[in-house]
């Protein structure tokens, strides 16, 4: 139990990107929170005061975790909130080194995150359950002549956002996918795109689920949506959830196919980058997670607004020696 009920210090990661802004903005005034990123011009970071915040290296860094677990001494750290895809498996197996700390982690666990962040793993995973696009994996055995129908997406097993998806005419179109295992090549989904945010109590029973629209995406990220009241949509993100035993928070993402039907698309095991229009729809994920980190009881989710949201840029403005000393600052230390 946290040493620090009345205001939790709580750890930001990722303070550079849409979901790490959005948990800071939530908790700023729940918690004392922290920020870290990579990136010493990380917007983030300048939305804590300055002694609350540090460069550290990339997730995948082999040092990642012991510059994580430090700061977290430092600062008496007693819930870290991760928000970067390559930092949820490194954590997940950090999770009971930050215990013996008395810091909670707020991810996953790591066959759920294995799961989830191959999408390959994640079709072969639901397909049983929910309405999956047919999938295929491109290696040295794929037959092309198998694929039942053209156009279709070819996507990397891993990675978020857009990042290396093409859509492909016909099979002539492979000639550019490599044929190691490392894409698949997926039915196209003509239809329209639902995004699903869901939070898991840690006993792994669904809290809510808010389906939104995304009217605009920009390198993975919608920059303008609308919540929706669609059952469809609840229904599929539920059971895909409950099928991966994921926990805490999420993003389903699912389009309707040629008939109208959703199909599921991919699973992001964390905070996403559009948390600002579900938290203002009445579904604050952040709140739910931090409280139940802390050991209280979470409630479910009996109803949300449909609202709409547009982006834009918002300037936050520093000290002109701000970013210097960030820059100067080596891993880890706070600037």
């Amino acid at each position: 139990m946290s040493s620090h009920l009345h205001n939790p210090r709580v750890l930001v990661t990722g303070a550079g990107g849409p979901a790490g802004v959005s948990v800071i903005r939530s908790l700023n005034a729940e918690a004392y929170v922290f920020a870290i990123d990579i990136d010493p011009c990380a917007v983030g970071l300048y939305l804590v005061g300055s002694g609350r915040r540090a460069l550290v290296p990339r997730g995948e860094d082999f040092d990642f975790v012991d510059r994580i677990i430090d700061l977290c001494r430092r600062w008496q750290i007693d819930v870290v909130v991760p928000t970067v895809d390559t930092e949820l498996l490194p954590f997940a197996d950090g999770r009971e080194r930050f215990k013996e700390l008395g810091v909670e982690v707020i991810v996953a666990s790591k066959p759920a995150l294995l799961t989830c962040l191959d999408k390959w793993l994640l079709a072969c995973t639901v397909e049983l359950t929910v309405r999956c696009p047919v999938t295929y994996l491109i290696d040295v055995e794929f037959d092309p002549l198998e694929f039942p129908s053209w156009p279709a997406i070819a996507k990397p097993r891993q990675g978020s956002g857009s990042r290396g998806v093409q859509l492909l005419d016909g099979p002539e179109d492979l000639s550019r996918v490599p044929r190691d295992g490392s894409f698949i090549l997926q039915e196209y989904l003509p239809g329209e795109e639902l995004s699903v945010d869901v939070y898991v109590d840690c006993s792994g029973e669904p809290i809510g689920a808010v389906p939104r629209t995304r009217l605009k995406v920009d390198s993975g990220v919608s920059v303008a949506g609308r919540t929706v009241r669609d059952d469809e949509a609840i229904q599929l993100a539920l059971d895909t959830v409950t099928t991966v035993g994921l926990t805490g928070p999420a993003n389903v993402q699912c389009r309707r196919d040629r008939d109208g039907h959703l199909a599921l698309l991919e699973v992001n095991p964390r905070f996403p980058g559009s948390l600002p229009l579900t938290i203002a729809a009445g579904f604050d994920i952040p709140k739910l997670a931090l409280s139940e980190s802390l050991g209280y009881s979470v409630d479910r989710l009996v109803s949300f607004d449909e609202i709409g949201i547009v982006r834009h840029w918002e300037d936050v403005i520093i000290h002109a020696d701000a970013i210097a000393e960030m820059s100067a600052a080596v891993e880890g230390r706070v600037a």
